[in-house]
C-alpha cells in the first residue's frame, strides 16, 4: 500500500496468525507453525481443542500466549479495571492494597501449584465441555458492590470458584454466607451459561493438571474426552 508497512489480510480463520505477524512486523508464524503449537499444547489430542475441527485456523487465546512465549515475549491480560498502564503501583492489584487481584496473579498462583489456567472459548458450547476432567473452575462476572449492608450501585469483576465435592458441584463464591450446591453436570453447564451471559466480558477459566492441559481432555469429542 505505499506505507512500508508489513501488512497482512485475512485469509480462511487464521487472524491470530495474521495479528502475530502484523505485530511483529515480519512473517514470523504461518498456519504450519500455528498448528505446530497447537499440537505442542495438547499433544495427545485427536482433535486439537485450540484450533477449528475444519483445520483452518480460529486459534485460540492460550496458542497466541505460546506463540509469543516462543519469541520472548509474554502476553499480559489487561485489567479493564486499571487506570493507567504507566502506574508506578503494582498493576496485578488495587491500589489501597485491598487485593483485587488480576488473572496474572490467579495464572501463576495456579502454576506454583502445578496446575494450569486455560482459558475457554465462549464461542464453544458448554456441551462440548467434559466438565469431569478439570480440577475446578474459576469465574470472572460483574458483582454489586456492598458496604456492610449497603449496596452501591457499582457492579465491579469479582472471582468466582466452583468445585466438585463428594460427586457434586457446588458454588464456592466467596459472597455468599456458605457454599451453595449446584448439582450435577448438566445442572453445571446451566451455571456456567447463566454466569457467561451476565455480561460479554464474563469469562471462564478451567483449572487443570498438565496432563489435562497437554491431552486436551477436558473438550468433549463425540466419542468422549480426549484421553490417551
Amino acid at each position: 500500500d505505499g506505507t512500508g508497512l508489513y501488512h497482512e489480510r485475512q485469509c480462511w480463520e487464521l487472524c491470530a496468525v495474521h495479528a502475530l505477524n502484523n505485530l511483529l512486523q515480519r512473517p514470523q508464524f504461518s498456519k504450519q507453525s500455528a498448528d505446530s503449537i497447537c499440537t505442542d499444547l495438547s499433544p495427545q489430542s485427536v482433535l486439537n481443542p485450540h484450533r477449528s475441527v475444519l483445520g483452518t485456523g480460529n486459534y485460540d487465546v492460550n496458542v497466541i500466549m505460546a506463540a509469543l512465549l516462543s519469541q520472548g515475549l509474554r502476553a499480559v491480560w489487561w485489567d479493564r479495571r486499571s487506570l493507567s498502564p504507566q502506574s508506578v503501583l503494582n498493576p496485578h492489584r488495587s491500589v489501597l492494597g485491598t487485593g483485587n487481584y488480576d488473572v496474572n496473579v490467579i495464572m501463576a498462583a495456579l502454576l506454583s501449584q502445578g496446575l494450569r489456567a486455560v482459558w475457554w472459548d465462549r464461542r464453544r458450547s458448554l456441551q462440548c465441555l467434559c466438565v469431569s476432567r478439570p480440577v475446578g473452575f474459576i469465574l470472572n462476572v460483574p458483582s454489586r458492590v456492598s458496604l456492610g449492608l449497603l449496596s452501591l450501585p457499582l457492579r465491579r469483576r469479582h472471582w468466582v470458584a466452583v468445585r466438585r465435592i463428594n460427586g457434586l458441584y457446588y458454588n464456592l463464591d466467596s459472597k455468599l454466607k456458605s457454599p451453595v450446591c449446584i448439582g450435577g453436570e448438566e445442572e453445571l453447564r446451566l451455571f456456567l451459561g447463566e454466569q457467561l451471559s451476565l455480561d460479554s466480558d464474563s469469562q471462564l477459566l478451567l483449572v487443570v493438571s498438565e496432563e489435562v492441559e497437554e491431552e486436551g481432555s477436558w473438550l468433549l469429542t463425540a466419542d468422549g474426552p480426549h484421553v490417551a
